[in-house]
């Protein structure tokens, strides 16, 4: 049994993951990678496995996450067809503190 390319965890979802590494610069090649494996769900896929899951833990789980898939699906739905109003966007704190303040005259 190889695992080269393949998920430790389950050997049948072959996960296929390539950075280049430009002008000898790893550091960013590493931020690239633990970037793609964190959008694969491969950390989260780590941690789970840390500890045994009971079955009807693991049904239970997955039942809790199916139903929030379908509310964000369907809260996304509503969103586009305008019956709801889509969330305000945060805006960072370091936004603000860029610009510099106006003057003020008295």
């Amino acid at each position: 049994m190889s695992f080269a390319g393949a998920s430790l965890f389950s050997p049948l979802e072959e996960v296929n993951l390539q950075v280049l590494v430009r002008d000898n610069n790893v550091d960013q090649a590493m931020r690239v990678l633990k970037k793609k494996l964190q959008r694969e769900g491969v950390f989260r896929e780590i941690k789970r496995h840390r500890h045994y899951e009971k079955p009807s833990e693991r049904s239970a789980r997955e039942r809790g996450e199916a139903i929030r898939r379908a509310r964000k699906l369907a809260r996304k739905q509503l969103i586009r067809e305008g019956l709801i109003a889509a969330p305000k966007k945060k805006i960072p704190a370091t936004a603000g503190a860029a610009r510099p303040k106006p003057f003020q005259t008295a």
